[in-house]
């Protein structure tokens, strides 16, 4: 596992394990900064007791840090998994495939993997990444990244029939066939 990106970066992670064990969080493994390895090192840390009211429950950490939490069925987890304003990623475990679909289209995130970190989902270029409600900025990756960069215009030339009235239709005429035109290409689901 590689650095953190920057002073900032490494100060969030910092404060949200800081407190997290404030607020009754029991570390497993990690919870340290490691400045041996470089000035924004930080130990994977995978935290238990987590509650809502930590700034890691609540807020986006973007670092090593993940926590486990008990529940006591598949739909109890799922509840879990929604209960942040953020769905960036998920993961979901299981010896079981076709239960942790299930599970996972369920999950209110932008990507879920089974059985796997994250590395599955950045590695297909053809995939989309982003977040679902207040988590990223939009997709990338895929159609769906590349047409967050595109803004559709319409162009018609008509070559059929000059504007106004055509010659030899009077009004009346004019207005029951374009109706009639009209409600055709409804029927005909074209509009």
């Amino acid at each position: 596992m590689g650095s953190l990106g920057s002073q900032r970066h490494f100060d969030r992670v910092h404060e949200h394990i800081t407190d997290a064990l404030a607020h009754g969080a029991t570390v497993l493994t990690g919870g340290n900064a490691r400045p041996d390895l470089g000035p924004w090192f930080f130990e994977p840390t995978v935290l238990t007791n987590v509650t809502p009211a930590m700034l890691v429950h609540s807020r986006e950490t973007f670092g090593p840090v993940v926590w486990v939490q008990r529940v006591r069925s598949d739909a109890e987890a799922i509840v879990a998994a929604n209960a942040s304003d953020y769905g960036l990623h998920a993961c979901v475990w299981s010896t079981d495939r076709r239960r942790a679909r299930a599970i996972a289209r369920l999950i209110r995130c932008g990507s879920v993997t089974i059985n796997e970190g994250y590395g599955a989902i950045t590695a297909a270029p053809a995939a989309p990444m982003g977040g679902m409600r207040t988590s990223g900025i939009g997709r990338r990756h895929g159609a769906e990244g590349l047409l967050r960069f595109t803004e559709s215009q319409s162009v018609a030339v008509q070559r059929l029939m000059g504007h106004g009235i055509p010659s030899g239709f009077t009004e009346k005429g004019f207005v029951q066939i374009s109706n009639g035109l009209l409600r055709l290409k409804q029927a005909l689901r074209l509009s």
